[in-house]
C-alpha cells in the first residue's frame, strides 16, 4: 500500500480456477481486479498455489470427475501452500500476523471451507461466487469442513450464477457455515 503505514493487515488470495489453465502471472490482473485492497492500505498477498500459473502440472478444473485421487493429493498441496505463505507472512515486521484475511474467488471460494477450518490464523474471509457443489472424495469435500468454519465470512454471490446456483450452492454453504 502507498498510503498506509506498517505493519499492514494483509489480505491472502485464492483465485479462480482459470489459474489452473494460464501459464504465466500477469501482475495486470491484481492491478485490474484486486487493486481495491492495496489502495485501501492492506497488502495483497497472491501466492502461486501448485498447479496455478508458473506451477502448472497435470491438474486442471475438472480432474476432481476424472482423477479424484490426484485432486485430494492437490488440496493438500493447496492447503500446505497457504499455511508456508502464513509462516511467512509470521516473519515479516511490515505484517500484522494478528490480522490476516482470505480472499477466495470462485475457485477460492468454493475451496475455502477447507481451509478456514483448519487454518485459525484468518480473522476474516471475503468469498466470492462461491458455493457447495458436492462432487469430492469426502475428505475434501467442503460439505465436512463448512460447519467447522469459525472464522467471519462474507460472501459476495451473483443471484443468477450458473456455476454457482443460489438455492442449491449458495445457500446450503450460508446456512452451514459454522
Amino acid at each position: 500500500p502507498k498510503k498506509a503505514l506498517p505493519p499492514y493487515q494483509a489480505v491472502v488470495y485464492f483465485p479462480p480456477g482459470n489459474a489452473m489453465q494460464t501459464e504465466k502471472y500477469d501482475a495486470s490482473y491484481s492491478e485490474d481486479n484486486l487493486d481495491f485492497i492495496p489502495k485501501s492500505g492492506r497488502a495483497l498477498v497472491f501466492p502461486i498455489y501448485k498447479s496455478t500459473f508458473e506451477r502448472r502440472d497435470e491438474c486442471k478444473p475438472g480432474t476432481s470427475y476424472r482423477r479424484p485421487a490426484m485432486f485430494r493429493d492437490h488440496v493438500f498441496l493447496w492447503s500446505k501452500d497457504l499455511g508456508r505463505t502464513l509462516d511467512y507472512l509470521e516473519t515479516r515486521k511490515d505484517v500484522e500476523r494478528t490480522k490476516l484475511a482470505y480472499l477466495g474467488s470462485s475457485w477460492g471460494a468454493e475451496a475455502a471451507p477447507m481451509f478456514l477450518a483448519v487454518e485459525d490464523r484468518f480473522k476474516a474471509a471475503i468469498l466470492q461466487s462461491g458455493g457447495i457443489r458436492g462432487r469430492h472424495l469426502p475428505e475434501v469435500e467442503a460439505l465436512n469442513f463448512v460447519t467447522r468454519v469459525q472464522t467471519p465470512v462474507l460472501m459476495l454471490n451473483d443471484r443468477y450464477d450458473n456455476i454457482m446456483p443460489v438455492e442449491s450452492s449458495q445457500l446450503p454453504m450460508f446456512r452451514l457455515l459454522g
